[in-house]
């Protein structure tokens, strides 16, 4: 029985080595870990990806205690480098005191303003909003598009779980254990062109903000 088990993971690395996947450990439930805890190592950083600091560049990604962070002084993406159709995608994230921020959904590659993810595909707003009437740029939002049937976030400070559901036309958000959005893009005439392949990211956008426990399963179209 244990024989078995430890087969079952060491497949499941070789599986991910094959995939190109960074350091990714596979679990029973189907979901790789795409964030390795150490470095950014399958993450490409785009936009303005540095900042100066006492006459030196320093990153604004960085990872810290197998956390995430983005140290918010300018504006851009960490883009998963996997283009992804239908999949879902499990992390936490951690909001600070007046944080704008986002998770970019099906987007492209980030070559200036037209391709931000908000534009190229959906962006879900992150804000630090807690308690306030959501609308199409509050938290939980597809930014510009669609508000989320609540605002679910969590206070500046506290972890906040989510969970991103892409099938075909189909994108479902839940956030905190409450179902945010549930919409078929192809029944709402400002969304329906949007692509149903893209990249998933992180976005900067001038605050400090926390990632940690980025996990993908990838679903048969």
């Amino acid at each position: 029985m244990v024989r078995a088990a430890v087969s079952g993971v060491w497949r499941g690395v070789l599986m991910a080595g094959l995939l190109g996947l960074p350091a990714a450990v596979w679990a029973d439930d189907g979901f790789v870990e795409i964030f390795n805890g150490q470095d950014l190592t399958g993450w490409i950083a785009e936009g303005m990806f540095d900042y100066d600091k006492e006459n030196a560049e320093k990153p604004i990604w960085i990872v810290d205690d197998g956390t995430l962070v983005c140290k918010g002084r300018r504006w851009g993406f960490l883009r998963y480098d996997k283009e992804l159709t239908d999949f879902v995608v499990r992390l936490q994230f951690r909001t600070s005191k007046g944080c704008n921020s986002g998770l970019g959904i099906r987007g492209s590659k980030f070559t200036g303003w037209t391709t931000s993810p908000s534009r190229s595909g959906y962006e879900m707003q992150i804000l630090d909003d807690a308690g306030k009437k959501p609308n199409e740029h509050s938290s939980g939002a597809l930014y510009r598009y669609v508000a989320a049937k609540q605002n679910a976030i969590k206070p500046a400070g506290e972890w906040n779980d989510i969970e991103i559901e892409c099938r075909g036309p189909k994108i479902r958000i839940t956030l905190n254990d409450v179902v945010i959005q549930d919409v078929d893009q192809s029944q709402i005439d400002a969304i329906k062109k949007k692509p149903l392949t893209g990249y998933f990211s992180v976005q900067d956008h001038g605050h400090h903000v926390e990632f940690r426990n980025i996990r993908l399963k990838e679903l048969k179209p």
